[in-house]
């Protein structure tokens, strides 16, 4: 039996002053709940009501009247001259109500009832305590300057108009006005505010272009390898993914065509800046055709501007949606992905009749969106703060790629071919003879190095894998390789 002394009641039990309801009931009730989860065991005694009344700041006819309503309600029974017990199966009070609510003691591992189950939503992303970490390619969270960010957090949050826009749960025209602005002396687009929407993330934008532009059964094409969370999605909307072979010029877009005169095609998502995960650039002929190509035959094109922020060269293309002329793209990105991931928002360009329409489902899954971050994010444009962060960024990345190619021919120039990326924040690593690559990650774990499965490629043609650069310093990454290195020769 329980000594109540072991009991930590004010771990669970809160009684609020400033409501309707008598303290006496509200510890009637907070002690119900205690057996009914578990807290209070079948036959723990109960501390006595004097007890009770000093541990919780109470009068002690307040604890002996929750009592002698949880004895009454057949929770409790009190032994004269002995104290109050919680009921137990064994008593005799087989009629009263705990008998049916004892179970509760463990919450429920299952659901009563059926629901919708997907193998399709199961998490791609592992975890691990290893001390050297791969990833598919983000940024450095280090390098963020949490201080800048803090305190034009803090000074926004003071300012009168963020106030009332939190108050009147309002989005930011300012940011939407700021974003456009940057997007169009950025990527060559001719966009109002009207011509955006405002999104928590990349997935999240996806997922509304889903809901309003595929059908069950729609024909929506992909890389042949591609971005694994956008399939996902795809194939949650009933959509019939099909791929479509990538190679150094981006998706093969004459096999497109081919497929076009057999195939009615709904939409074709591709991520044209840097293929994930090979990271090769769509050609300019390429995405001339492209656009052609969806005006002739009427499907979408949802243009991904994957790690378009991280560009190393000085030429830089322009994605499809600055030469659309036709309404057929539908262009979606990250604003501040070069931040903390905390501080980068999503955002969807499209003509207004879409945006319009995209926001009635906005509406149902992130109806306030978060001001004040926009509010924050607004003001980086306009005072010039993104870009000098970006172009800090940029310098310590582009060394951090350098290095990452240096170290790779170094450790398997003899082993694996890679072409150094003008831009993103991973390399794509292709081997030579059919290595396990599974086998591989798990002797590098055993050393202290953890490749994630979403960043490995293997099947009966190819051996390869995309290994982020960004979020490690040189000598990480030196540490990372040489780990590797050692577990192939051994």
């Amino acid at each position: 039996m329980s000594s109540p002394v072991n009991i930590p009641f004010l771990s669970f039990i809160t009684l609020d002053r400033g409501t309707n309801t008598p303290i006496y009931l509200q510890l009637a009730q907070q002690l119900m709940n205690a057996i009914q989860r578990g807290y209070l065991t079948p036959g723990a005694k109960m501390p006595g009501s004097r007890s009770l009344s000093e541990l919780l700041s109470l009068h002690r006819k307040t604890v002996i009247a929750a009592y002698e309503d949880l004895h009454h309600q057949g929770w409790i029974k009190i032994v004269p001259n002995k104290g109050a017990f919680v009921m137990d199966n064994n008593t005799k009070m087989t009629e009263r109500p705990y008998d049916a609510l004892v179970a509760l003691a463990n919450y429920p591992t299952k659901t009563g009832f059926p629901f919708k189950q997907s193998n399709l939503l199961d998490n791609p992303f592992e975890q691990s305590n290893c001390t050297y970490q791969w990833n598919d390619g983000l940024t450095d969270i280090r390098l963020t300057q949490f201080s800048e960010l803090s305190s034009m957090y803090s000074a926004s949050l003071k300012r009168k108009t963020t106030q009332r826009n939190l108050a009147n749960r309002q989005d930011s025209d300012f940011f939407k006005k700021e974003l456009s602005n940057y997007l169009n002396s950025s990527r060559g687009l001719h966009i109002s505010k009207d011509n955006l929407l405002i999104t928590h993330s990349t997935e999240m934008s996806l997922y509304i272009i889903a809901q309003l532009v595929i059908s069950p059964n729609d024909v929506v094409i992909v890389g042949e390898l591609g971005l694994f969370t956008a399939n996902m999605i795809f194939q949650t909307a009933q959509a019939s993914v099909q791929t479509i072979a990538v190679d150094e010029q981006g998706i093969d877009v004459d096999a497109l065509e081919a497929k076009l005169k057999t195939t009615k095609i709904k939409a074709v998502y591709i991520t044209p800046h840097h293929h994930y995960p090979t990271t090769v650039m769509l050609s300019a002929t390429r995405r001339v055709k492209l656009l052609k190509l969806a005006q002739q035959h009427g499907f979408v094109i949802i243009e991904d501007d994957y790690d378009y922020d991280f560009q190393y060269e000085k030429t830089t293309i322009m994605p499809l949606a600055s030469a659309d002329l036709n309404g057929m793209v539908i262009y979606i990105g990250t604003f501040g992905k070069s931040l903390a991931p905390s501080f980068s928002t999503g955002f969807v360009v499209a003509p207004k009749n879409l945006i319009s329409e995209m926001h009635k489902y906005l509406a149902l899954i992130y109806r306030h969106g978060d001001v004040m971050m926009e509010q924050v994010l607004g003001e980086m444009i306009s005072e010039g703060n993104i870009h000098r962060h970006l172009k800090k960024s940029l310098k310590i990345y582009r060394e951090r790629r350098d290095n990452c190619c240096a170290l790779l021919a170094k450790h398997f120039g003899h082993l694996a071919t890679f072409n150094v990326p003008n831009g993103g924040l991973a390399v794509w690593l292709e081997f030579n003879n059919g290595i396990s690559l599974l086998q591989l990650a798990k002797s590098c774990q055993k050393k202290d190095l953890f490749i994630p499965k979403n960043t490995l490629y293997q099947n009966k043609k190819k051996t390869a894998m995309r290994i982020g650069f960004g979020h490690l310093s040189i000598e990480e990454m030196e540490k990372s390789l040489e780990i590797m290195a050692g577990c192939l020769v051994g």
